[in-house]
C-alpha cells in the first residue's frame, strides 16, 4: 500500500509539472503474477504480522547482498515484462518497489535498452535491494541515505534528496484551531494494526480536552467494535482525505512506515510513533528522534497513554518538533524529479510512462 501511494503521488507531481504528459500507475507484481498476486501479499502481510522476526532476520541478512545476487523472478515474469514495454512504450519508468527496479535493470541489461529507470526509495533504507546497476537516479528520503548509498558505490551524482514522495495536499499545512482543545489522530496503517484492549480507549476517551479521531483503514472489526462508542473519538474507516485529518490534529500516533512520517513531516504534524518490529521502520523511528521530529511509544498500552499524556498537553515539545519538520522540509530537492524529466522532454518531446 505504501508503494502503491508513492506511485500515486509522484503521478500527481508529474502531471502537475508536465500537463500533457501520460503516467501510469502499474502494479507490476499484480501485472506479472495475475493469478498469484494475490495470494502473495496476504502471505506477505501474514510474515510481517506473525513471522517479523524471521522477516527481521532476512533483512538483516541481505541488507549488503551485492545487487546482482537478486532473482526472486524468473523468465515468465521477464516475458511479461518485455509484453507491458512493448506495449506501452514508455519514455521512462519510476520503480517504487524494490522488485521492479531490479526487473527493470535486468531487462535494461539483457536488451542493451537506454530507456531511463528512475527508482524511489519509500522507506529511510540503504538496503542493497534498492541498488541495480541499470537505474539511473534514485530519489531518497534524507541526506543520511544518500551519504549510505554513495558509500555503497552508487554515484552520489545520481542521488537526490526528495524526502518520500506525498500528495500535495499533504503539503500546505493547516492551522490549528485555538478552542483550547487537543486534537489527536491515531491511525495503524493499511491495515489498521493498534491496541485491543478496551481499556486504552476508555482512556483516550477521558483525556482532558481532548478529542481523538482514530482512522482504522481496512480493520473492519476494530472499526465495528469502536465506531460511535466513545463521545470524545471519532472513528473512521478507510479514507483517501488523510491530509485534512492531520492538518487540524497536533499530534498523530502511527505506525512509523516511511509514506506516513513523510505525510506528517510535511504536514508539519509531530509524530509519535509505535514502538516498531519491521527493520525498515526500526530505521524510520531511528531518524525521526535523531531529528527531533518524533518520540517512540510503547507497544504496551498504558505506556503508550503516557507517552501520550507527556506531548499532546507540551506546547514547548509540539512547537519545536513542527520547527525541525520545517527545516528539514526547506532542504530537500523536490523538485529534482521535474529536473531530470524535463531534460528527457526537452530531447524526446517525451511522454512519461
Amino acid at each position: 500500500m505504501g508503494h502503491w501511494s508513492a506511485s500515486m503521488s509522484l503521478r500527481q507531481q508529474l502531471l502537475r509539472a508536465f500537463p500533457g504528459a501520460e503516467a501510469e500507475v502499474l502494479d507490476l507484481i499484480a501485472y506479472t503474477r495475475p493469478n498469484s498476486s494475490e495470494a502473495m501479499y496476504r502471505w506477505f502481510n501474514l510474515l510481517v504480522t506473525q513471522g517479523s522476526g524471521l522477516f527481521n532476520l532476512y533483512y538483516k541478512l541481505t541488507e549488503d547482498l551485492p545487487a546482482g545476487d537478486w532473482r526472486l523472478f524468473e523468465e515468465q515474469e521477464m516475458d511479461r515484462l518485455e509484453e507491458l514495454l512493448a506495449d506501452r512504450q514508455p519514455d521512462a519508468v519510476i520503480a517504487t518497489h524494490p522488485i521492479c527496479a531490479r526487473m527493470m535493470s535486468r531487462w535494461k541489461k539483457e536488451t542493451g535498452s537506454a530507456l531511463p529507470l528512475i527508482t524511489c526509495v519509500t522507506d529511510l533504507s540503504s538496503h542493497s535491494e534498492w541498488i541495480h546497476k541499470g537505474t539511473d537516479c534514485y530519489l531518497v528520503g534524507s541526506e543520511e541515505i544518500k551519504e549510505k548509498l554513495a558509500a555503497k558505490g552508487v554515484d552520489r551524482e545520481i542521488i537526490c534528496v526528495t524526502g518520500i514522495p506525498v500528495r500535495l495536499e499533504f503539503k500546505r499545512p493547516g492551522r490549528r484551531r485555538a478552542d483550547g482543545q487537543r486534537r489527536l489522530l491515531i491511525m495503524g496503517g493499511g491495515l489498521g494494526l493498534m491496541p485491543r484492549k478496551d481499556s486504552f480507549y476508555e482512556a483516550l476517551n477521558a483525556l482532558p480536552n481532548v478529542r481523538t479521531t482514530i482512522i482504522t483503514g481496512s480493520n473492519q472489526k476494530l472499526y465495528d467494535r469502536l465506531a460511535g462508542k466513545y463521545p470524545n473519538i471519532e472513528v473512521l474507516g478507510f479514507t483517501d482525505r488523510v491530509y485534512e485529518y492531520m492538518a487540524a490534529s497536533d499530534l498523530v500516533l502511527t505506525k512509523p512506515g516511511g509514506i506516513t512520517m513523510f505525510e506528517s513531516i510535511f504536514s508539519e504534524l509531530p509524530i509519535l510513533v509505535w514502538e516498531p518490529f519491521l527493520e525498515q521502520e526500526k530505521n524510520n523511528a531511528r531518524f525521526l528522534v535523531k531529528r527531533g521530529m518524533g518520540r517512540v511509544a510503547s507497544k504496551e498500552p498504558e505506556a503508550c497513554l503516557e507517552a501520550i499524556r507527556n506531548l499532546i498537553y507540551n506546547d514547548v515539545a509540539l512547537a519545536a518538533m513542527s520547527a525541525r519538520m520545517r527545516a528539514m522540509k526547506s532542504r530537500l530537492e523536490e523538485e529534482s524529479l521535474n529536473r531530470v524529466l524535463s531534460g528527457l522532454a526537452a530531447e524526446k518531446g517525451a511522454r512519461v510512462g
